[in-house]
């Protein structure tokens, strides 16, 4: 006959290690209110050519001030890894993933798509895009374009071993990347003379 346990009795769970115990746990660290993370503070930022006053958590992503306190959706939001590429902005002229910059560790003047050229004259890169009609879904093409841009800005004429180097970690779901280099190469032209 099969003994049968009583529906009192607890089933004893395995003890946990005492470094993961509460009553082993330290005080969190404290900081003076203005300064605790994630809270808001004052910030000025220039994002193309315009200042802004902000009010808002320091640690808070440089791509979600974009898009969502200022409105500037054509940074995109891709992976948040820093490995697609899709939210490149330029910080200073050097080409960044927005989704790993801080408010708080932004070091100077940011410029999105919108602040790279306008429709009535688009910046060299954008124009040979158009010209060699690189988008297909347009998805990463912003984080593309801008990347161009600061590999151009480095090296006006890019060998293809710079352009390879450059836009590795810019990815593409449709695949578009021959055109991606023939566009990168029109605006190299371009602005060569």
């Amino acid at each position: 006959m099969l003994a049968s346990a009583s529906c009192s009795e607890t089933p004893k769970r395995p003890r946990l290690p005492r470094c993961l115990r509460i009553d082993n746990a330290r005080a969190p660290p404290t900081f003076p209110q203005s300064h605790k993370p994630g809270a808001l503070m004052p910030s000025t930022i220039v994002i193309n050519g315009e200042t802004h006053q902000l009010d808002l958590p320091d640690q808070m992503p440089l791509l979600w001030v974009l898009r969502d306190a200022l409105g500037k959706t054509g940074t995109k939001y891709g992976c948040g890894i820093g490995s697609c590429g899709a939210c490149t902005v330029h910080i200073e002229g050097q080409a960044v993933r927005a989704c790993q910059v801080a408010l708080a560790d932004v070091w100077g003047p940011v410029t999105t798509i919108e602040g790279l050229g306008t429709p009535e004259a688009p910046h060299p890169v954008q124009a040979a895009w158009t010209k060699n009609q690189v988008a297909q879904c347009g998805y990463c093409q912003s984080g593309q374009i801008m990347q161009a841009a600061a590999l151009l800005a480095e090296h006006p004429q890019p060998s293809a071993e710079q352009i390879n180097t450059a836009m590795q970690g810019n990815l593409c779901r449709c695949a578009t990347y021959p055109k991606i280099r023939a566009a990168i190469l029109d605006a190299a032209n371009s602005t060569q003379g």
